[in-house]
C-alpha cells in the first residue's frame, strides 16, 4: 500500500499539509545526543502549507504567501532536504521545482517547515512515481525532523521520543481554535536552552495527560481546554514577555483553554464553537496583541495530494 502514488499529471503535482498545535507538550532533560525527550499530544489543524511540484533541470524551491520572505530557500530548507532525501533513497537523478505557498505561521511553533517537508515527500513521491510505502516515507520524515512524521498522517496522535514515535489517539468531535500570530518568531533552540535554564533536572511526566486523553475520547472541548499544557510556555514567556498579553485577552474572551503552541510564539485559544473562535479572534485584534489572527478547526488529515488545483 502506498501513501501517495496517484494518477496525477506528470507535469504537476499539488499537495497540502496542515500545521499542528501541541495539546500537551511535556519535556524531559537534555540527553547525550543534545535532544530532549518529549511526551506530546499533537492535533493537526486546518492551516495549510501547499507545495506544487513541477519539472526542473535541478532541485529548487520558491516560496510565496504570508511571511514568505522569512523562509530560507537554501539547503537549510526542510522541503528541499526532503526532496533530496527521497531522491537519494530511490536512486533517482531528476530535478524538481517545489513551490511552497505559506499558510502556517513561520517560526510560530506550529511546524510550518515540517509541514513543507511532509508535503514535499508526498509531492516528490507522486511526481517521480516512486511509490514508496507509508513506512518508507515515515522513515525519511523522521530523519528530517521530529514533527514531520506526524504531519504525514495528521489527525490526533501521541508523540514520544523526539516526538516522532507516534500512536494514534482516540478522539471524537472537532475543536475550534483562534491563533494569535506574531511577525517575529522564536528560535526553537533558544526556547529549549531557556527551558534548560529554568528547569535544570526536570523529570518527564509520563502520566500527566490522563485528563486530556479522556477529554478527547469524550469529545469534551471544555475538559480539553482545562487540560492543555506546555512545558515550554514559561521559557517562551521569558524570551517574549509580551506573550502574556494575548494569553490574557483570550482568557478574558472566554476561551476554554489558552496555551503557547509548541516553542511559540503563536498563542492557541480553544473555543466553544466556530462562532466563538471568531469572537476570540476579534478580541485579540481589537486589543492589538497580535500581528495577525487566524482561526482553524482540528483534527484534519495529514499531507495529501489535492484532487483539484489551487486558486
Amino acid at each position: 500500500m502506498t501513501l501517495s502514488r496517484v494518477d496525477t499529471p506528470a507535469h504537476e503535482v499539488r499537495v497540502r499539509a496542515p500545521g499542528k498545535v501541541n495539546l500537551s507538550l511535556r519535556v524531559g532533560p537534555r540527553v547525550a545526543d543534545g535532544y530532549h525527550p518529549v511526551a506530546t499530544v499533537y492535533q493537526a489543524v486546518s492551516l495549510y502549507e501547499e507545495v506544487v511540484a513541477t519539472a526542473s533541470p535541478d532541485v529548487r524551491l520558491t516560496v510565496t504567501g504570508p511571511q514568505a520572505a522569512l523562509v530560507p530557500t537554501d539547503e537549510s530548507n526542510l522541503a528541499l532536504r526532503a526532496a533530496r532525501a527521497l531522491a537519494a533513497q530511490v536512486g533517482i537523478d531528476e530535478g524538481v521545482h517545489l513551490h511552497v505557498r505559506k499558510g502556517v505561521p513561520v517560526a510560530g511553533g506550529m511546524a510550518g517547515g515540517s509541514a513543507d517537508a511532509a508535503a514535499a515527500l508526498v509531492a516528490c513521491d507522486a511526481f517521480w512515481r516512486t511509490g514508496l510505502s507509508r513506512e518508507e516515507l515515515h522513515g525519511l520524515a523522521a530523519a528530517l525532523g521530529a514533527d514531520v512524521p506526524f504531519l504525514l498522517t495528521g489527525q490526533t496522535a501521541v508523540g514520544a521520543g523526539r516526538g516522532d514515535l507516534l500512536t494514534a489517539a482516540l478522539s471524537r468531535g472537532e475543536y475550534h481554535w483562534a491563533f494569535a500570530v506574531q511577525d517575529e518568531g522564536l528560535s526553537t533552540a533558544q526556547v529549549y536552552d531557556e527551558f534548560d535554564d529554568l528547569h535544570d533536572g526536570h523529570a518527564l511526566a509520563a502520566d500527566g495527560d490522563v485528563a486530556l486523553m479522556q477529554a478527547l475520547r469524550a469529545g469534551d472541548a471544555r475538559a480539553l481546554g482545562a487540560a492543555l499544557h506546555n512545558d515550554l510556555q514559561a521559557a517562551a514567556l521569558e524570551l517574549a514577555p509580551q506573550l502574556a498579553e494575548p494569553l490574557a485577552v483570550a482568557e478574558d474572551a472566554g476561551a476554554l483553554g489558552v496555551v503557547v503552541s509548541g516553542s511559540g510564539p503563536t498563542v492557541a485559544a480553544l473555543a466553544r464553537s466556530r462562532q466563538h473562535a471568531l469572537v476570540i479572534a476579534a478580541a485579540l485584534m481589537a486589543a492589538g496583541v497580535a500581528d495577525s489572527v487566524l482561526t482553524a478547526v482540528g483534527p484534519v488529515v495529514g499531507a495529501r495530494v489535492l484532487a483539484g488545483g489551487l486558486d
